[in-house]
């Protein structure tokens, strides 16, 4: 029985830094070759992190990946190891090195290169051309990049038919609520299809707005799951792929040798010509339980607050605490991604502030641990009022005075932050921040948007199953935040229902407009109601401004505000 034994290394690293990535792909070239892997696959562009964007456009950047390259050939003595990185010809490309006992055997460069949603890649890189296949002894093996294997022919396609019985496909698959599931079907379709065993290794961890999820997988010929890493962690996942099956399944499917006859061949290139040792041990199978959706998205929001953090060289957060569920929810990740010890909490209340918001705002820090202080505003609140009163006189109070306060607010959080060297995180969500219900300069002020991508809804989802999902029975976000109308408490007896529609009402329309673009037309056809349509849309596209301003948050929809939905700030459309 001929058998190979892959790792899959799914290792979080951070963009530029050479040493760190290194030393990270060298550890665990040592750990697969001390449980006896033939080949060990790494993630795309793992040599310098994944996006790089315009630092691309540096030769020194480039050159710089290629130094730590060699540093990587050098200690890659009895495995196989291949690795993403950039190389450099008569352009540069997203490229799969392939390592065979200290020599570079060969070199894959990525094919489709995507162009949309948060994909810029046409802006950097030059498309490959070649599909080779790898020989170990009598197995023979395709590499390609992410994008690649989306596609139902291409270079998976291409390789299979030349005989590639082992497809390893290196990826930086950003991630989005529910993407596991189908990025999981596409790949068992592509292994079934092409009669193929596929091993596709994923990027761990979060780089500004971009999240990855690990989760890497093994299928075997027939698109059965062999393995499953965990999602959102760093880990080396080991599976045996029996090559000899591979070669029984296509015995019994004679439509490939119709197939091959358009087809050109494929280079070859040989790693070794001797069989990998037979394996004394054998490996129990590993597949890792997905998350459910509310546990996946609060992992999401976990790591990638921690890595932005933490990645910039910050040790600590403070917070501006309300007492509303918005700012409750932003506590609670930043104590899992950073530790209670290093998260400062802050209460700063005005003549609006209830005492029901000054109650939950204290229990809810003393029941995370969290530093908490309290830092009254009213005095600042009133002296801004006296010193505008002349040029306010004869207005009413309105939205300038409201604002007033949450920019007071964010000059508090700011003066802590320079003070103590603490991230500000901004608590709005993404609801409020898509019709513009969020002050410039006020809450938005922030090092870091945890929830800005996250609807309303799902913030109470959230929350919800925070409190199901404690261990110790006991509620972590006190109920009356969760169960209250929601408000800014910026005026008196305010609801956010005063300025919005209702949340439910909100969400859906805006799932239509921004998620899916909906036309104003069609949303009304689906039964919303035609002035409540057009006054969403309409916040929505005259918002665009404060937004472009907002601090960079987690991704977690198809369709993030920056990186997904670029519209022009100067706009007279419409529709």
């Amino acid at each position: 029985m001929s058998t190979l034994r892959i790792a899959l290394s799914q290792i979080n690293t951070t963009v530029g830094d050479f040493a760190g990535n290194t030393a990270k792909i060298i550890a665990d070239i040592e750990r697969a070759r001390a449980a006896g892997a033939d080949i060990v696959a790494f993630p795309e562009l793992a040599v310098c992190g994944y996006p790089p964007e315009d630092l691309l456009l540096k030769p020194q950047f480039v050159a710089a990946n290629l130094q730590a390259l060699d540093e990587i050939i050098a200690a890659s003595q009895g495995i196989v190891a291949i690795v993403g990185f950039v190389n450099r010809a008569t352009d540069i490309h997203n490229a799969a090195a392939v390592i065979c006992d200290g020599e570079l055997k060969g070199v894959y460069h990525k094919q489709y290169l995507p162009n949309y949603a948060v994909f810029d890649e046409f802006r950097y890189f030059d498309a490959g051309l070649e599909a080779p296949i790898f020989q170990f002894g009598d197995a023979l093996i395709g590499v390609n990049i992410c994008e690649d294997i989306w596609y139902p022919g291409g270079p998976t396609q291409e390789q299979a038919l030349a005989g590639a019985q082992i497809i390893i496909n290196l990826s930086a698959s950003p991630y989005h609520a529910g993407k596991g599931n189908a990025r999981e079907r596409m790949l068992a379709t592509r292994a079934e299809d092409n009669a193929v065993a596929l091993a596709y290794v994923n990027l761990v961890g979060g780089q500004d707005e971009l999240l990855f999820d690990g989760q890497s997988l093994v299928f075997d010929e027939r698109g059965n799951l062999l393995a499953r890493g965990k999602s959102f962690a760093e880990e080396l996942l080991l599976v045996d792929i029996n090559t000899d099956r591979v070669f029984s399944e296509r015995l019994h499917d004679p439509r490939r040798r119709q197939e091959r006859l358009y087809v050109e061949p494929s280079e070859q290139i040989v790693l070794r010509d001797t069989k990998p040792a037979a394996k004394a041990d054998k490996l129990a199978p590993v597949i890792a339980e997905p998350l459910d959706v509310n546990a996946e998205v609060y992992q999401a929001l976990v790591v990638g607050t921690r890595d932005y953090v933490k990645k910039n060289g910050f040790k600590s957060a403070v917070i501006g605490l309300s007492g509303g569920i918005d700012s409750a929810l932003v506590a609670c990740v930043a104590k899992d991604a950073l530790g209670a010890e290093n998260v400062t909490c802050v209460f700063m209340p005005t003549r609006y502030s209830s005492n029901e918001s000054a109650r939950d705002a204290e229990q809810l820090a003393k029941n995370l641990g969290v530093n908490y202080h309290v830092v009254t505003i009213e005095d600042t609140f009133k002296q801004y009022l006296t010193m505008l009163a002349p040029v306010f006189a004869g207005s009413a109070m309105g939205i300038a005075e409201e604002n007033i306060q949450a920019r007071i607010r964010g000059n508090i959080l700011m003066a802590l932050s320079n003070k103590f060297g603490a991230l500000v995180l901004s608590t709005g969500n993404k609801s409020e921040m898509s019709v513009g219900y969020c002050t410039l300069y006020g809450d938005m002020c922030g090092g870091y948007a945890v929830i800005k991508d996250v609807p309303k809804l799902l913030v109470f989802d959230l929350c919800r199953w925070l409190n199901r999902a404690n261990q110790n029975e006991a509620e972590v976000i006190p109920d009356y935040i969760i169960t209250r109308p929601p408000s800014a408490e910026l005026r008196d007896d305010q609801k956010d229902s005063d300025s919005l529609p209702p949340y439910e009402t909100l969400d859906a329309i805006l799932e239509l407009y921004v998620e899916q673009d909906y036309s104003i037309a069609n949303i009304i056809a689906a039964g919303f109601d035609e002035t409540t349509v057009k006054w969403v849309a309409r916040q929505v596209d005259l918002n665009e401004y404060k937004r472009r301003q907002a601090a960079p948050g987690v991704r977690i929809t198809p369709r993030a505000f920056g990186r997904d939905r670029r519209m022009p700030l100067t706009n007279k459309f419409r529709g």
